[in-house]
Protein backbone atom coordinates (compact mmCIF):
# COMPACT_ATOMS: atom_id res chain seq x y z
CA UNK A 1 0.00 0.00 0.00
CA UNK A 2 2.81 2.69 -0.31
CA UNK A 3 1.87 5.38 -2.14
CA UNK A 4 -1.51 4.77 -1.33
CA UNK A 5 -4.09 7.34 0.20
CA UNK A 6 -5.03 7.11 3.54
CA UNK A 7 -7.87 8.45 5.17
CA UNK A 8 -8.56 9.44 9.39
CA UNK A 9 -11.27 10.23 11.33
CA UNK A 10 -11.70 12.65 14.18
CA UNK A 11 -11.11 10.17 16.42
CA UNK A 12 -7.79 9.28 15.21
CA UNK A 13 -6.60 12.85 14.89
CA UNK A 14 -7.60 13.74 18.72
CA UNK A 15 -5.53 10.41 19.41
CA UNK A 16 -2.60 11.57 17.93
CA UNK A 17 -2.73 14.81 19.48
CA UNK A 18 -2.86 13.04 22.67
CA UNK A 19 -0.26 10.43 22.15
CA UNK A 20 1.96 13.55 21.60
CA UNK A 21 1.41 16.70 20.19
CA UNK A 22 4.56 15.99 17.32
CA UNK A 23 2.75 13.21 15.59
CA UNK A 24 -0.34 15.46 15.13
CA UNK A 25 2.02 18.09 13.50
CA UNK A 26 3.94 15.25 11.12
CA UNK A 27 -0.24 14.40 10.07
CA UNK A 28 -0.58 18.27 9.72
CA UNK A 29 2.43 18.25 7.52
CA UNK A 30 1.19 16.19 4.75
CA UNK A 31 -2.98 15.81 5.35
CA UNK A 32 -5.40 17.08 2.36
CA UNK A 33 -8.35 17.91 2.84
CA UNK A 34 -11.71 19.25 0.53
CA UNK A 35 -10.81 21.81 -1.37
CA UNK A 36 -14.18 23.33 -1.07
CA UNK A 37 -14.85 25.36 2.01
CA UNK A 38 -18.56 24.33 1.93
CA UNK A 39 -17.31 20.74 2.09
CA UNK A 40 -14.96 21.32 5.17
CA UNK A 41 -17.01 18.85 7.04
CA UNK A 42 -17.88 16.49 4.86
CA UNK A 43 -16.70 12.78 4.70
CA UNK A 44 -18.22 11.79 1.08
CA UNK A 45 -20.60 12.89 -1.10
CA UNK A 46 -22.59 9.87 -2.93
CA UNK A 47 -23.42 9.58 -6.40
CA UNK A 48 -24.85 7.43 -8.24
CA UNK A 49 -22.26 6.01 -10.42
CA UNK A 50 -24.10 3.51 -12.54
CA UNK A 51 -25.98 3.93 -15.91
CA UNK A 52 -30.04 3.14 -16.30
CA UNK A 53 -28.26 0.68 -19.15
CA UNK A 54 -25.31 -1.13 -16.95
CA UNK A 55 -27.97 -1.71 -13.79
CA UNK A 56 -30.56 -3.47 -16.07
CA UNK A 57 -27.80 -5.39 -17.57
CA UNK A 58 -27.16 -6.99 -14.12
CA UNK A 59 -30.33 -6.80 -12.15
CA UNK A 60 -32.62 -6.56 -14.70
CA UNK A 61 -35.07 -4.22 -13.33
CA UNK A 62 -34.99 0.19 -13.18
CA UNK A 63 -32.21 1.29 -10.36
CA UNK A 64 -32.69 2.99 -7.60
CA UNK A 65 -31.06 6.26 -9.15
CA UNK A 66 -30.09 7.80 -12.56
CA UNK A 67 -26.16 8.09 -13.36
CA UNK A 68 -24.49 10.38 -11.81
CA UNK A 69 -27.41 11.92 -9.48
CA UNK A 70 -26.38 13.03 -5.82
CA UNK A 71 -27.94 11.19 -3.20
CA UNK A 72 -26.48 12.20 0.13
CA UNK A 73 -23.16 13.58 2.00
CA UNK A 74 -22.16 12.21 5.16
CA UNK A 75 -20.85 14.71 7.96
CA UNK A 76 -17.28 13.76 9.85
CA UNK A 77 -16.76 17.28 11.90
CA UNK A 78 -14.59 18.94 12.41
CA UNK A 79 -12.44 17.67 9.60
CA UNK A 80 -14.50 16.08 6.66
CA UNK A 81 -11.97 14.26 4.32
CA UNK A 82 -9.04 14.27 5.86
CA UNK A 83 -6.59 12.14 4.17
CA UNK A 84 -2.40 11.88 3.77
CA UNK A 85 -0.43 9.83 1.09
CA UNK A 86 0.76 7.08 3.46
CA UNK A 87 4.79 7.04 2.45
CA UNK A 88 4.99 11.07 3.10
CA UNK A 89 2.84 10.01 6.77
CA UNK A 90 5.19 7.65 7.55
CA UNK A 91 8.35 9.63 6.96
CA UNK A 92 6.78 12.58 9.12
CA UNK A 93 6.10 9.42 11.82
CA UNK A 94 10.72 8.35 11.50
CA UNK A 95 11.15 11.45 12.07
CA UNK A 96 10.15 11.09 15.90
CA UNK A 97 12.08 7.89 15.93
CA UNK A 98 15.36 7.99 17.98
CA UNK A 99 17.82 6.25 15.56
CA UNK A 100 19.42 4.50 18.12
CA UNK A 101 15.80 2.94 18.81
CA UNK A 102 15.22 1.25 15.64
CA UNK A 103 16.44 -1.42 13.11
CA UNK A 104 14.79 -1.42 9.58
CA UNK A 105 14.73 -4.77 7.55
CA UNK A 106 13.73 -7.35 10.13
CA UNK A 107 11.48 -10.18 9.59
CA UNK A 108 10.57 -11.92 12.98
CA UNK A 109 10.51 -15.87 13.30
CA UNK A 110 9.94 -16.79 17.04
CA UNK A 111 9.82 -15.50 20.64
CA UNK A 112 10.49 -17.29 23.59
CA UNK A 113 11.18 -16.83 26.95
CA UNK A 114 14.57 -17.08 28.39
CA UNK A 115 15.60 -16.45 31.59
CA UNK A 116 12.76 -14.39 32.51
CA UNK A 117 12.72 -12.44 29.44
CA UNK A 118 11.56 -12.98 26.11
CA UNK A 119 14.29 -13.41 23.00
CA UNK A 120 13.24 -12.94 19.62
CA UNK A 121 14.85 -14.77 17.08
CA UNK A 122 14.90 -12.97 13.51
CA UNK A 123 15.09 -14.55 9.69
CA UNK A 124 18.36 -13.37 9.28
CA UNK A 125 19.98 -14.96 12.21
CA UNK A 126 20.18 -12.31 14.63
CA UNK A 127 18.31 -11.78 18.12
CA UNK A 128 17.41 -9.08 20.52
CA UNK A 129 16.18 -9.71 24.13
CA UNK A 130 13.09 -7.56 25.44
CA UNK A 131 10.58 -7.57 28.50
CA UNK A 132 7.59 -7.43 26.50
CA UNK A 133 6.90 -7.34 22.48
CA UNK A 134 4.32 -5.77 20.54
CA UNK A 135 3.54 -7.23 17.39
CA UNK A 136 3.03 -4.50 14.74
CA UNK A 137 3.84 -6.35 11.83
CA UNK A 138 0.41 -6.26 9.85
CA UNK A 139 -2.05 -8.57 8.44
CA UNK A 140 0.23 -11.06 7.75
CA UNK A 141 1.48 -10.81 11.25
CA UNK A 142 3.81 -13.62 12.24
CA UNK A 143 3.04 -12.24 16.30
CA UNK A 144 -0.45 -12.93 15.54
CA UNK A 145 0.82 -16.58 15.26
CA UNK A 146 2.79 -16.88 17.99
CA UNK A 147 0.25 -15.11 20.07
CA UNK A 148 -2.95 -17.38 18.86
CA UNK A 149 -0.79 -20.37 17.80
CA UNK A 150 0.04 -21.66 14.35
CA UNK A 151 -3.62 -23.62 13.95
CA UNK A 152 -6.14 -21.24 15.20
CA UNK A 153 -8.80 -20.34 12.99
CA UNK A 154 -8.14 -16.62 13.51
CA UNK A 155 -4.75 -16.72 13.13
CA UNK A 156 -4.74 -16.52 9.39
CA UNK A 157 -6.71 -13.36 7.49
CA UNK A 158 -9.63 -14.07 5.22
CA UNK A 159 -10.46 -12.84 1.61
CA UNK A 160 -13.65 -10.68 1.85
CA UNK A 161 -14.89 -11.58 -1.67
CA UNK A 162 -13.93 -7.74 -2.43
CA UNK A 163 -11.08 -6.93 -4.73
CA UNK A 164 -9.83 -3.14 -5.43
CA UNK A 165 -8.15 -1.27 -8.30
CA UNK A 166 -5.83 1.51 -6.86
CA UNK A 167 -4.57 4.50 -8.81
CA UNK A 168 -3.00 8.02 -7.79
CA UNK A 169 -3.85 10.72 -10.85
CA UNK A 170 -2.55 14.06 -11.33
CA UNK A 171 -5.27 16.82 -10.13
CA UNK A 172 -5.09 18.61 -13.13
CA UNK A 173 -5.98 15.79 -15.11
CA UNK A 174 -8.93 14.78 -12.92
CA UNK A 175 -10.20 18.20 -13.66
CA UNK A 176 -10.55 17.93 -16.89
CA UNK A 177 -12.51 15.02 -17.27
CA UNK A 178 -15.00 14.72 -14.10
CA UNK A 179 -14.68 18.78 -13.58
CA UNK A 180 -13.23 21.33 -10.39
CA UNK A 181 -15.61 20.47 -7.67
CA UNK A 182 -15.82 16.49 -8.33
CA UNK A 183 -12.09 16.43 -8.83
CA UNK A 184 -10.99 18.22 -5.74
CA UNK A 185 -13.24 16.95 -3.09
CA UNK A 186 -14.58 13.96 -2.09
CA UNK A 187 -16.68 11.06 -3.86
CA UNK A 188 -18.18 8.12 -3.63
CA UNK A 189 -20.24 6.84 -6.70
CA UNK A 190 -22.47 3.73 -6.23
CA UNK A 191 -23.42 0.46 -7.67
CA UNK A 192 -24.06 -2.95 -7.60
CA UNK A 193 -21.57 -5.06 -6.43
CA UNK A 194 -19.04 -2.43 -6.46
CA UNK A 195 -18.49 1.17 -5.92
CA UNK A 196 -15.92 3.66 -6.61
CA UNK A 197 -13.94 6.60 -4.21
CA UNK A 198 -12.06 9.27 -5.11
CA UNK A 199 -10.21 12.32 -2.50
CA UNK A 200 -7.36 14.93 -3.35
CA UNK A 201 -4.12 13.71 -1.18
CA UNK A 202 -0.41 15.55 -1.26
CA UNK A 203 -1.95 18.86 -0.80
CA UNK A 204 -4.37 18.70 -3.52
CA UNK A 205 -1.82 17.99 -6.22
CA UNK A 206 -3.15 14.41 -6.61
CA UNK A 207 -6.56 12.29 -6.69
CA UNK A 208 -6.47 9.10 -5.06
CA UNK A 209 -8.83 6.35 -6.83
CA UNK A 210 -9.71 2.91 -5.36
CA UNK A 211 -12.38 1.26 -7.25
CA UNK A 212 -13.95 -1.51 -5.82
CA UNK A 213 -15.47 -4.98 -7.33
CA UNK A 214 -16.70 -8.39 -6.23
CA UNK A 215 -15.48 -12.20 -6.91
CA UNK A 216 -18.49 -13.83 -7.03
CA UNK A 217 -17.04 -17.35 -6.40
CA UNK A 218 -15.72 -15.40 -3.41
CA UNK A 219 -12.37 -17.18 -3.46
CA UNK A 220 -8.77 -15.52 -3.62
CA UNK A 221 -6.65 -18.31 -5.13
CA UNK A 222 -3.14 -16.35 -5.59
CA UNK A 223 -0.39 -16.13 -3.21
CA UNK A 224 0.26 -12.56 -4.34
CA UNK A 225 -2.28 -10.54 -3.20
CA UNK A 226 -1.53 -7.67 -5.36
CA UNK A 227 -1.55 -8.20 -9.64
CA UNK A 228 -1.25 -5.80 -12.16
CA UNK A 229 -3.76 -6.16 -14.53
CA UNK A 230 -4.74 -5.29 -18.18
CA UNK A 231 -6.40 -1.58 -18.66
CA UNK A 232 -9.16 -3.49 -20.75
CA UNK A 233 -9.80 -6.10 -17.69
CA UNK A 234 -10.24 -3.10 -15.31
CA UNK A 235 -13.21 -1.78 -17.74
CA UNK A 236 -15.10 -4.94 -18.54
CA UNK A 237 -15.13 -4.86 -14.54
CA UNK A 238 -17.16 -1.51 -14.71
CA UNK A 239 -18.24 -1.95 -18.18
CA UNK A 240 -21.74 -0.76 -16.49
CA UNK A 241 -20.63 2.38 -15.00
CA UNK A 242 -20.94 6.09 -15.93
CA UNK A 243 -19.16 9.04 -18.05
CA UNK A 244 -17.63 10.24 -14.74
CA UNK A 245 -16.62 6.81 -13.61
CA UNK A 246 -15.39 5.88 -16.56
CA UNK A 247 -12.97 8.84 -17.37
CA UNK A 248 -11.26 8.65 -14.05
CA UNK A 249 -10.21 4.80 -14.57
CA UNK A 250 -8.99 6.67 -18.08
CA UNK A 251 -6.56 8.07 -15.87
CA UNK A 252 -4.99 5.22 -14.05
CA UNK A 253 -2.18 3.78 -16.01
CA UNK A 254 -0.90 -0.04 -15.29
CA UNK A 255 -3.73 -0.40 -12.85
CA UNK A 256 -2.85 -2.98 -10.38
CA UNK A 257 -5.63 -5.01 -8.78
CA UNK A 258 -5.51 -5.74 -4.58
CA UNK A 259 -6.55 -8.42 -2.97
CA UNK A 260 -8.66 -7.33 0.42
CA UNK A 261 -8.50 -9.36 3.52
CA UNK A 262 -9.43 -9.04 7.12
CA UNK A 263 -8.83 -10.69 10.60
CA UNK A 264 -11.46 -13.12 11.88
CA UNK A 265 -12.07 -11.70 15.06
CA UNK A 266 -9.29 -13.62 17.98
CA UNK A 267 -10.13 -14.23 21.22
CA UNK A 268 -7.32 -12.27 22.55
CA UNK A 269 -4.66 -9.46 21.42
CA UNK A 270 -1.94 -11.06 24.00
CA UNK A 271 0.30 -13.93 25.10
CA UNK A 272 1.69 -13.60 28.55
CA UNK A 273 3.88 -11.06 27.49
CA UNK A 274 3.73 -10.57 24.12
CA UNK A 275 0.68 -8.52 22.53
CA UNK A 276 -0.84 -7.31 19.22
CA UNK A 277 -1.16 -3.41 17.86
CA UNK A 278 -2.77 -2.48 14.66
CA UNK A 279 -3.00 -4.41 11.33
CA UNK A 280 -1.60 -7.02 12.98
CA UNK A 281 -4.74 -7.43 15.91
CA UNK A 282 -8.12 -6.28 13.85
CA UNK A 283 -7.06 -6.09 9.76
CA UNK A 284 -9.98 -4.26 8.86
CA UNK A 285 -11.10 -3.39 4.99
CA UNK A 286 -11.20 0.49 3.66
CA UNK A 287 -14.85 0.50 3.70
CA UNK A 288 -14.87 3.10 6.93
CA UNK A 289 -11.68 5.09 6.62
CA UNK A 290 -11.34 3.67 10.18
CA UNK A 291 -8.64 0.77 10.01
CA UNK A 292 -5.64 2.86 10.35
CA UNK A 293 -7.39 4.99 13.26
CA UNK A 294 -7.83 1.92 15.31
CA UNK A 295 -3.94 1.59 15.19
CA UNK A 296 -3.41 4.75 16.17
CA UNK A 297 -6.31 4.52 19.27
CA UNK A 298 -4.43 1.58 20.22
CA UNK A 299 -0.93 2.93 20.60
CA UNK A 300 -2.65 5.80 22.85
CA UNK A 301 -4.19 3.45 25.32
CA UNK A 302 -1.52 1.22 25.37
CA UNK A 303 1.19 3.29 25.49
CA UNK A 304 -0.29 5.33 28.47
CA UNK A 305 -0.75 1.92 30.34
CA UNK A 306 3.02 0.88 29.75
CA UNK A 307 3.84 4.32 31.09
CA UNK A 308 1.80 3.56 34.17
CA UNK A 309 4.00 1.19 35.46
CA UNK A 310 7.35 0.63 36.51
CA UNK A 311 8.12 -2.87 37.29
CA UNK A 312 7.92 -6.13 34.06
CA UNK A 313 6.07 -7.76 36.62
CA UNK A 314 3.23 -5.81 35.70
CA UNK A 315 3.06 -6.03 31.85
CA UNK A 316 0.92 -8.71 31.35
CA UNK A 317 -1.77 -7.41 33.88
CA UNK A 318 -1.45 -4.43 31.74
CA UNK A 319 -1.88 -6.62 28.11
CA UNK A 320 -5.01 -7.70 29.80
CA UNK A 321 -6.53 -4.06 30.50
CA UNK A 322 -5.43 -2.60 27.20
CA UNK A 323 -7.14 -6.17 25.21
CA UNK A 324 -10.23 -5.88 27.51
CA UNK A 325 -10.74 -2.49 25.83
CA UNK A 326 -9.52 -2.40 22.40
CA UNK A 327 -10.45 -5.56 21.20
CA UNK A 328 -14.60 -5.03 21.42
CA UNK A 329 -14.03 -1.59 19.64
CA UNK A 330 -11.67 -2.85 16.75
CA UNK A 331 -13.34 -5.40 15.95
CA UNK A 332 -16.35 -3.94 15.90
CA UNK A 333 -14.69 -2.02 13.27
CA UNK A 334 -13.73 -4.70 11.19
CA UNK A 335 -17.11 -6.02 10.82
CA UNK A 336 -19.28 -2.94 10.56
CA UNK A 337 -16.69 -1.78 7.79
CA UNK A 338 -17.84 -5.19 5.83
CA UNK A 339 -21.27 -4.03 6.01
CA UNK A 340 -20.72 -0.82 5.17
CA UNK A 341 -19.29 -2.33 1.57
CA UNK A 342 -22.26 -4.14 1.71
CA UNK A 343 -24.78 -1.02 1.59
CA UNK A 344 -22.50 0.95 -0.83
CA UNK A 345 -22.88 -1.78 -3.33
CA UNK A 346 -26.75 -2.25 -2.83
CA UNK A 347 -26.14 -5.88 -0.80
CA UNK A 348 -27.41 -5.20 1.96
CA UNK A 349 -30.65 -7.75 2.51
CA UNK A 350 -32.34 -5.31 5.48
CA UNK A 351 -31.56 -1.76 3.09
CA UNK A 352 -31.38 -3.55 -0.35
CA UNK A 353 -32.22 -0.55 -2.80
CA UNK A 354 -34.39 1.59 -0.49
CA UNK A 355 -32.35 5.21 -1.10
CA UNK A 356 -34.08 6.63 1.94
CA UNK A 357 -33.19 4.18 3.99
CA UNK A 358 -29.22 3.96 2.85
CA UNK A 359 -29.42 7.98 3.48
CA UNK A 360 -30.63 7.38 6.94
CA UNK A 361 -28.20 4.38 7.55
CA UNK A 362 -24.92 6.30 6.19
CA UNK A 363 -25.59 9.16 8.17
CA UNK A 364 -25.64 7.84 11.57
CA UNK A 365 -23.55 4.57 10.96
CA UNK A 366 -19.79 5.81 11.79
CA UNK A 367 -20.41 8.02 14.33
CA UNK A 368 -19.80 5.77 16.69
CA UNK A 369 -16.32 5.22 15.61
CA UNK A 370 -15.45 9.12 15.41
CA UNK A 371 -16.98 10.30 18.52
CA UNK A 372 -15.59 8.32 21.05
CA UNK A 373 -14.28 9.61 24.58
CA UNK A 374 -10.71 8.78 24.53
CA UNK A 375 -9.89 10.16 27.37
CA UNK A 376 -12.52 7.94 28.53
CA UNK A 377 -11.33 4.56 26.95
CA UNK A 378 -7.88 5.07 28.20
CA UNK A 379 -9.82 5.57 32.26
CA UNK A 380 -11.80 2.51 31.70
CA UNK A 381 -8.63 0.50 30.82
CA UNK A 382 -6.79 1.99 34.02
CA UNK A 383 -9.52 0.65 36.25
CA UNK A 384 -8.91 -2.62 34.81
CA UNK A 385 -5.12 -2.31 36.08
CA UNK A 386 -6.56 -0.86 38.88
CA UNK A 387 -8.87 -4.25 39.78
Amino acid sequence: MVGAGVSFGPNSIRAMALIDPAIQKGFENCVTSNAYPEKKDVWFDFRMGMTEEGWKDLEGKQPPAKEGEYLTKVIAAPVGQASVHRAHFLDELVKLIPVENAQFGKRLQNVEEKGGRLQLTFRDGTTAEADAVIGCDGVKSSTRRIVLGENHPATLPQFTGKYAYRGLVPMEKAVEVVGDELARNSQMYLGHHGHILTFPIEKGETMNVVAFQTKRDRKWENENWVLPMKESDMFEDFKGWGKDVKHVLSLMQKPDVWALFDHPPAPTYYKQRIALLGDAAHASTPHQGAGAGQAIEDAFVLSNLLGDISDAKDIEKTFYAYDAVRRPRSQKVVTTSREAASIYEFEDEELGMDLQKIRERLDQRCKWIWDEDLPAQLERAREIMRG
